[in-house]
């Protein structure tokens, strides 16, 4: 049962993040607009959490911080079968669960799982302590679980398509990398860099080169310049070989050499004959 909770100025939450017209889609009609008080045994944990990294020494400084001054924004929640789940506000609820506190103020919604789901993916992305590949998580699942284009969560999210794309690269990342970046060994940089290269096994070999040579992010851009051009160079004498390899065909074909010259992938191949008699012979040689 939910105790009435006189209302308060909230802080920077969803009705901050989001504008007039998407904050009213998701309150319907039987929405309860009021904070209430609810009991902490009563609440589920959000399945759909995106934020999966919780520092203790943070939550610490905020249940210090609530110890003193109280909760300045309410979590939310929406009431399923008599309890309560979590949409948004984990954090607040670990750090009055340290304070050992039995209730904790809370805005009741009701909503669907889907647009539970999205209020907690857009509430979360708005945070500043997430790392880029939770970011680039929740992109991504406003992508393939909400169908939400680009241009709708630039919209939504007061952020260019340019940015939501490059975090949403992210995840072509090895894994490894990826840890690397939510442990901070490289930065979002790195990864931008290293995510230019295919091959996971490259990738992970310009990885250990910023760990072991402590590689700035120009300095990782040039690394994976350097092996984008032997990869060029490589394929450059792999196309030479065949080109090599056809034209040794055409010689053994006519029986007669031929004058092959290459300059800036433009070229002349003529034949070299002794006698009128000698290219008509080539010639019918070549149409067979």
């Amino acid at each position: 049962m939910a105790k009435a909770y006189k209302k308060r100025v909230l802080g920077r939450g969803l009705s901050a993040i989001l504008n007039d017209n998407d904050n009213n889609r998701y309150q319907e009609d039987n929405t309860i607009n009021n904070i209430n008080e609810i009991k902490i045994k009563d609440i589920r944990l959000n399945p759909d959490q995106p934020r999966t990294n919780f520092n203790e020494k943070s939550l610490d400084q905020l249940a210090s911080s609530i110890n003193e001054l109280g909760l300045i924004q309410p979590i939310t929640v929406k009431e399923k079968e008599g309890k309560f789940i979590l949409i948004s506000g984990e954090r607040r609820l670990r750090a009055f669960k340290k304070l050992n506190l039995n209730s904790i103020p809370a805005y009741i919604r009701k909503v669907n799982d889907q647009t539970s789901l999205e209020m907690a993916l857009v509430e979360n992305i708005q945070r500043k302590d997430l790392d880029a590949i939770e970011i680039a998580i929740s992109y991504q699942r406003l992508v393939e679980e909400l169908k939400l284009s680009n241009d709708e969560m630039s919209k939504k999210l007061g952020k260019d398509r340019s940015t939501i794309t490059n975090y949403i690269r992210l995840l072509k990342l090895d894994p490894i990398i990826q840890s690397g970046i939510r442990d901070k060994f490289i930065s979002m940089g790195h990864g931008r860099a290293i995510i230019n290269l295919e091959s996971h096994e490259k990738q992970l070999f310009i990885y250990e080169q910023i760990l072991k040579n402590n590689l700035s992010v120009r300095q990782t851009e040039k690394r994976v310049r350097n092996l984008d051009e032997i990869k060029s160079k490589k394929k450059d004498k792999e196309i030479d070989k065949s080109i090599n390899y056809q034209i040794e065909k055409i010689e053994s074909k006519i029986n007669s050499k031929t004058d092959f010259k290459l300059v800036k992938n433009k070229g002349i191949l003529s034949f070299i004959f002794s006698s009128k008699n000698d290219l008509i012979r080539i010639l019918k040689k070549l149409n067979d």
